[in-house]
């Protein structure tokens, strides 16, 4: 594939919302010391009580430490980071004991077991109200033995411990003293930071600047710097990639048949299963979704193949839930499919007959595009006249938010996608009913759903808790606000100068990137 002019270049930063400094900024890194990495968004939160969601977990990564985290390969195992030992003695308890050496940037001092005790506690702290609570709902308490060990106690067995809240941004260490001198939480700009890397720089909408932490004993990472460059739309960064002002992206799923065919100059591609659920919501408080009938015959209106081909040629399989294939949880089929016959007879039920209007929100993203314009015509064919609404990342996040503002009123159909981790509970927290409001946009309130959410999580018998989680996305299905469509496939371009260290869904970590 030919490269790229530096007009291609500029023009289509440009239309990304970049300005011509950005480009000169990417052009003058490319220095062989720099990994310069493109993320679909940027950051919002570094607090990890408080993170929106990948692009903060990306760079905690790297300027925070746990007790553990997941290892780069094709399988889902975790490894030691902070702690020199981490260990289940009994279902309710976790002993550790951190490594030497660990430090926290301006003059905070050593990483301590209290620091540990403080960082998990807040996540259970109801006067905090973390957003990522539930990551951490069956602890009871951590105590501390001395300066560098101590055992987590859990109020019952927790399974998604060890696969959420230790290995990801839940499980990030802060220090008590500096968050204690700023408040008791943060945004974007950590007191005190404790990693592989330090958070030198932030140009909101331009990069994130990581240097090499100088006071980290451990494996030296091995770039003296990474540049996180935010470019919301694949197609953008693709262009990027190919020009070589970029070392890493994912890229678009309908990319993934040409870039096979035809690397970009210069690159590599790898494809890896995605965990991700794609779905399109229904807001059940906002006329006339408030009817089920309603609900229902949008679900039997949408022919999910078709969307799919429209946003992701060919490259994306559909969802039959929002657990992928391989988790427990994995159901084997929807219970309704396309039948826009009988969504007919639901509008007619509904008094519906000449049909309605209503708006689509997305995030301004090529497919999520393409998929809304599939949708709309779908509707189409029913009587249902979609009007699709593009919002930017920061607009597009907070739309559900009541703490945002009083979009969360006016919205109808949303098409929405949500990163996972791998633990069934990480798809099903964010649709109870306390989370209504906050990530539960389509306000959808069963407390069937919420009773069994937090029984899943803390039931050891892998069969019952299969079951539970089936169950769960039986629930939202019934309730007619959601049709799953895909978990998406995720491909990533990278320069052949670098090796890139992925989570077996592609998830980077950057500190592990490697030069070729």
């Amino acid at each position: 594939m030919s490269g790229l002019s530096r007009r291609q270049i500029l023009a289509a930063m440009a239309a990304a919302g970049f300005s011509p400094a950005f480009y000169s900024r990417a052009a003058l890194s490319a220095d062989g010391k720099t990994l310069k990495v493109r993320s679909y968004a940027d950051i919002q939160n570094l607090d990890p009580a408080f993170r929106k969601g990948a692009p903060e977990d990306d760079i905690m990564r790297n300027i925070f430490v746990g007790l553990a985290d997941m290892t780069p390969g094709d399988v889902w195992k975790w490894k030691l980071d902070a702690a020199s030992r981490l260990e289940q003695t009994d279902p309710t308890h976790i002993e550790f004991t951190l490594m030497d050496g660990l430090v926290w940037t301006d003059g905070h001092g050593a990483v301590t077991a209290d620091d540990v005790k403080f960082s998990f506690e807040r996540m259970i702290d109801p006067k905090l109200d973390a957003v990522y609570k539930g990551d951490w709902e069956a602890l009871d308490h951590v105590e501390v033995k001395d300066e560098k060990s101590g055992t987590i106690v859990l109020k019952a067995p927790f399974p998604p411990l060890w696969n959420v809240g230790l290995v990801f941004g839940s499980g990030r260490i802060v220090s008590r003293k500096a968050v204690e001198a700023v408040g008791g939480k943060f945004d974007t700009k950590p007191p005190a930071q404790c990693g592989r890397y330090l958070l030198k720089e932030w140009q909101p909408k331009q990069r994130v600047v990581l240097a090499r932490n100088p006071d980290w004993k451990g494996e030296a990472p091995q770039f003296d710097e990474i540049h996180v460059i935010p470019i919301e739309d694949e197609k953008t960064a693709e262009l990027a990639l190919e020009a070589g002002d970029i070392d890493y992206t994912w890229i678009a799923p309908s990319s993934i048949p040409r870039f096979k065919q035809t690397p970009p100059k210069g690159g590599k591609i790898a494809v890896k299963p995605s965990l991700a659920y794609v779905w399109l919501g229904m807001n059940v408080e906002a006329p006339p979704f408030d009817k089920l009938e309603v609900r229902r015959a949008v679900q039997q209106a949408i022919d999910v193949p078709s969307v799919l081909d429209a946003a992701y040629f060919g490259a994306a399989e559909p969802a039959t839930g929002i657990i992928a294939p391989g988790l427990i949880g994995h159901r084997e089929k929807n219970i309704y499919g396309y039948n826009p016959d009988a969504a007919r007879e639901l509008l007619n039920k509904a008094g519906l007959a000449s049909g309605f209007e209503c708006t689509i929100d997305i995030l301004n993203k090529t497919e999520q595009v393409s998929a809304a314009q599939a949708v709309q015509a779908n509707l189409s064919e029913v009587g249902i006249t979609a009007t699709i609404q593009q919002h930017d990342s920061g607009t597009f996040w907070s739309l559900g938010d009541q703490k945002s503002g009083d979009a969360w009123k006016k919205i109808q159909i949303i098409i929405n996608r949500f990163s996972m981790q791998p633990d069934p509970s990480f798809a099903t927290d964010w649709f109870t009913p306390e989370q209504i409001g906050v990530w539960n946009w389509e306000r959808w309130n069963s407390p069937e759903f919420g009773e069994l959410n937090k029984q899943a999580k803390v039931e050891q018998d892998e069969k019952k808790r299969n079951d539970m989680y089936v169950r769960m996305q039986d629930l939202m299905e019934e309730g007619g606000a959601y049709v799953f469509l895909t978990h998406g496939v995720t491909g990533i371009g990278y320069s052949d100068t670098i090796t890139p260290a992925l989570l077996p869904h592609g998830g980077p970590i950057f500190h592990a990137f490697k030069s070729a």
